[in-house]
């Protein structure tokens, strides 16, 4: 669960916009390199110009995460044991 919880890469993709803001990039060329939506790379563009780079920083979920961390821990470690100890016929997850 550490992995989801963990902001860091968020920032870190969204302090990349901000560079190739810099270096006149669209914000439609921003998304399609960056893998995210148009309307992302917007918020982005309009936060980072009213507060600079603190405004790039992920806040986090909109919401709290559906699993306790505990739950979480479970799931992994059934994720890890694979479809075929739960019961399904194929050894990949589809």
């Amino acid at each position: 669960m550490g992995a989801y919880l963990d902001r860091s890469g968020e920032t870190r993709i969204r302090v990349e916009a901000a560079e190739r803001f810099a270096a006149g990039a669209s914000n439609v060329e921003v998304a399609k390199d960056l893998r995210v939506s148009v309307r992302s790379v917007q918020r982005w563009r309009r936060a980072g110009h009213d507060t600079g780079t603190e405004g790039l920083r992920s806040a986090g979920p909109v919401s709290r995460p559906k699993l306790s961390e505990a739950l979480c821990t479970v799931l992994e470690q059934e994720l890890v044991k694979g479809p075929i100890a739960h019961g399904w016929p194929v050894s990949a997850y589809t």
